[in-house]
């Protein structure tokens, strides 16, 4: 797939401090360490639905990664999937009497539409699982050769389970008990009642041709892939093992990046998957999370359909915490809106107050796990004292105005 066109990201003087996250599976806040080129891999969307809220706050939660990685002067391979194939994108479709292909293609022609709105780096790799079904299926295939994935016992539907107790780690990037991931595989597209599986907690790998779906030849038998071996395989056939971030909301914690890793680790014999298991919270709106169950998603497109600058929606999602789950109200856009006014009429003077330790505390407070309040309060001070006092740098402006770009994606 093609990802969305990038935008110019000004090259600001000098250098922040490490970047440092919070690992899920370490339960704490630790330094990332990439090489010459930083590695990520953000799962994506399952395109039977338009963006909204929650999708966006996860995508620019890595954009900032990608950002400040950028500005340490690293490159970035950044590998993102789609998966153009599987239940809710073939519910959805058959619900609407819709082609499920085109159903994909559509959102997924939307969802690029919305990040290139938000200015949301694109991805090096944008990967469908579609165009992945020969790595899946040599993935499944050695791991079957293996003993690590079996065919269960139903002559009208083998389909094909991994065995979870197959990676020694299983269990480390969650730290769920076992009846945490049995409720949450249960919750989040698992099968733990399936008759035939060694264990309940054992995931689908490979789904066998039903009559109405969409399948593919392979060595397997006709069939389809599981929604987890998909982003290990196309992370694995891209980025390798132990690449520096695995990221993705806070829903996929379980199951679907612990059976990733999982797979891998079966796989390769290597641990871990990735450094450093990154996850943003939920986005709420009237009461609940945010999500197609509960019908209360709030679309990007619907957002820039009513004339909303992008640059405010950007910088209203950045005002919380990435990890916070946090509701969205028309007051946290309203605040954005002023906000964004009085930083564009800060760097529309002539000159400013000094911006170096400005610029330095913009950095180090993105380095601290992204802590986006601190970084914007920054910028609110230095706005505020060049509105009131005017300042006599010259410069300063159009160095806030390149370091707000760069480093936070807002264009002012």
């Amino acid at each position: 797939m093609q990802p969305w066109m990038s935008t110019p990201v000004p090259q600001l003087p000098g250098h922040g401090p490490p970047l440092r996250l919070y690992d899920t599976a370490a339960h704490r806040i630790r330094p990332t360490a990439p090489g010459p080129t930083a590695r990520m891999y953000v799962c994506g969307i399952t395109p039977y639905d338009a963006t909204h809220l929650g999708h966006a706050a996860t995508y620019l939660a890595f954009d900032l990664v990608h950002r400040y990685w950028r500005d340490a002067g690293h490159d970035v391979h950044y590998v993102q999937n789609v998966t153009d194939v599987d239940d809710p994108l073939l519910e959805r479709a058959q619900r609407d009497q819709d082609d499920w292909v085109v159903l994909g293609m559509r959102e997924t022609a939307l969802f690029r539409e919305d990040m290139e709105s938000l200015r949301v780096l694109p991805p090096q790799d944008f990967v469908g699982a579609v165009e992945a079904i020969d790595e899946i299926v040599e993935v499944v295939s050695k791991l079957l050769a293996y003993g690590a994935a079996y065919r269960v016992e139903d002559p009208e539907h083998p389909d094909i389970y991994f065995d979870h107790q197959a990676a020694a780690h299983f269990g480390s990037e969650s730290g769920y008990d076992e009846a945490t991931m049995l409720r949450c595989a249960a919750e989040r597209g698992g099968d733990p009642r399936r008759p035939g599986k060694r264990h309940p907690l054992d995931a689908l790998m490979w789904r066998t041709a039903r009559e109405g779906e969409p399948a593919w030849d392979s060595e397997l038998g006709p069939g389809r892939p599981g929604w987890h071996v998909e982003c290990c395989a196309i992370g694995l056939h891209r980025l390798g093992t132990g690449f520096d971030v695995q990221g993705g909301g806070s829903d996929l914690i379980f199951p679907h990046h612990e059976f990733s890793a999982a797979h891998a680790e079966a796989l390769t014999g290597e641990y871990p998957m990735a450094e450093h298991y990154v996850h943003t919270g939920m986005i709420g709106y009237r009461g609940e999370k945010m999500s197609k169950s509960t019908g209360n998603l709030v679309f990007i497109s619907r957002l820039r359909a009513d004339q909303v600058d992008p640059m405010a929606l950007r910088l209203a999602l950045l005002s919380g915490h990435y990890r916070a789950d946090r509701s969205w109200s028309s007051e946290m856009l309203d605040e954005a809106v002023l906000r964004l006014d009085r930083w564009r009429r800060a760097v529309a003077r002539p000159a400013g107050v000094p911006v170096a330790e400005t610029v330095h505390r913009l950095r180090a407070h993105l380095a601290e796990d992204l802590d986006t309040p601190g970084a914007l309060a920054v910028l609110d001070a230095w706005a505020a004292e060049t509105l009131t006092r005017g300042g006599r740098d010259v410069t300063a402006p159009g160095h806030v105005q390149a370091a707000v770009d760069a480093l936070l994606g807002i264009a002012l």
